[in-house]
């Protein structure tokens, strides 16, 4: 066994209390009164980089929560990857759901239980020791290595465009490994060569100056959230298609081998339904369940409301309506334009005697893609295949990481997943968990990938 694998064996007790000790800071970054705990994760994660022998660590300001730096560049002529990951958490709501306090870690069954266990402390948290296993026992690494962790991902990184524009030279380098996502199952992995992008808006819908009786008024104008209801059936067909003018012009149809490479998953029509408690599944004609999710765009309502919501009734007609959504976007799709299509639609079908005030809302991103036969991707690949005995599924994912666009605009770097949470683990709900072996495995799994891409 090579030198460093001792040392994280060797390690491995320590190492999953240190996890704990992270755990235990609620650096949740949409709440400001967390503002600080943020700011408190962010110095134990500059601390832990320091104790594993990187120079030059500095937590950075920016106009929001800081990011982390640090860098170990004594590999003369090797290639410098730089390995990203977030510190900050989701919210923990709705509290009552959980069965443990979520920042106090609870072990239990092989897993540590507690907010951003997986969503990413303990993801993150590995290519850190793994790179302090190597520096310690050999006092080297085969490549050249930088650090960067922020802590405003959960929030959609707002601040990041501008920050790493700034910071090019400071950033520069061939490659970025995502210590920010997940593997296909427990003994199954998977290389995820796409993500999809977001754009996100409110709709303030207003009809009366006021709140009125139903009783008195009731039947003589047009009640907001009906017509909030009938404006939002507007943008979808019944059976998934997207009615929004222009709203898929921009969009890449896959190749046929891109298809084919999504229908080589393997994929239960059956058990997806049942771990979704569904009975029946509906989408865009024509694609799978798998490519709707993965590279067909999307137009959700997350949030809708308006009038009274307390115990019993109260006969009222609410003045204003409102509703939040968000779409998912692929190729070439961008956010601000999508936007932009959903505003003149909701100008062109707002119900008569209303009126509505499209708000753009934080948290966008551009759709990501790598090739799949991407240097990364080939070593990742190679790596996954040996550390799991099996060849890795190609897949892509319906969810987003912002940054990935964000790095490769303006490092002309592309970003490599290589994290081990797994789907089941409650990311961003209650009772998040994450997986001591998968904990384990991701150590040894950045020990494998830094030596592969230094060969």
């Amino acid at each position: 066994m090579d030198r460093w694998k001792d040392y994280l064996e060797d390690n491995g007790s320590d190492y999953l209390d240190e996890l704990c000790d992270f755990l235990r800071i609620p650096s949740i970054s949409s709440l400001p009164e967390h503002a600080d705990d943020v700011r408190r994760a962010a110095d134990w994660v500059a601390d832990r980089l320091k104790v594993a022998g990187i120079e030059a660590v500095q937590v950075l300001p920016t106009d929001g929560h800081p990011v982390v730096y640090g860098q170990w560049l004594h590999a003369p002529g090797g290639p410098t990857i730089l390995i990203y990951g977030h510190f900050d958490t989701q919210p923990v709501d709705p509290i009552d759901l959980w069965s443990h306090p979520p920042f106090e870690p609870v072990i239990k069954d092989n897993r540590i239980y507690a907010r951003g266990a997986s969503d990413d402390k303990g993801n993150m948290l590995a290519p850190i020791l793994a790179v302090e296993a190597m520096l310690k026992s050999r006092g080297k690494l085969p490549v050249n290595v930088k650090f960067f962790f922020e802590g405003q991902e959960e929030i959609g990184s707002p601040d990041l465009p501008d920050f790493i524009s700034s910071q090019r030279e400071l950033l520069a380098c061939d490659l970025i490994l995502s210590a920010d996502g997940g593997q296909w199952e427990k003994d199954q992995p998977a290389l995820v060569i796409g993500r999809r992008g977001l754009c996100a808006l409110q709709i303030d819908l207003k009809s009366a100056a006021g709140d009125v009786h139903s009783g008195t008024y009731g039947g003589t104008f047009l009640n907001p959230i009906h017509a909030l209801a009938r404006l939002i059936d507007s943008m979808r067909s019944s059976d998934g298609q997207i009615l929004v003018d222009g709203f898929y012009d921009d969009v890449v149809e896959l190749s046929d081998a891109a298809r084919d490479q999504i229908a080589q998953v393997p994929y239960d029509e059956k058990e997806y339904m049942r771990k979704l408690g569904l009975k029946q599944l509906c989408g865009e004609p024509g694609y799978s369940t798998y490519e709707r999710a993965w590279i067909r765009p999307t137009l959700d309502v997350n949030g809708i409301w308006g009038g009274f919501q307390g115990e019993g009734i109260k006969t009222v007609i609410p003045s204003e309506a409102h509703a939040k959504i968000t779409c998912r976007l692929v190729p070439d799709q961008k956010p601000d334009k999508i936007v932009e299509l959903i505003s003149a639609h909701i100008e062109k079908h707002i119900p008569a005697g209303t009126t509505a005030a499209v708000n753009k809302l934080a948290g966008t991103a551009d759709p990501y893609v790598i090739p799949f036969d991407h240097p990364g991707n080939q070593a990742a690949h190679a790596t996954l295949k040996e550390l799991y005995g099996k060849e890795p599924y190609i897949t892509r994912m319906g969810g987003t990481i912002p940054v990935s666009g964000i790095f490769l605009q303006f490092l002309k770097a592309h970003m490599v997943n290589f994290a081990f949470g797994l789907n089941d683990e409650n990311i961003h709900a209650p009772d998040e968990f994450y997986r001591i072996g998968s904990f384990k495995r991701s150590l040894e799994a950045y020990g494998m990938m830094l030596e592969r891409l230094g060969s």
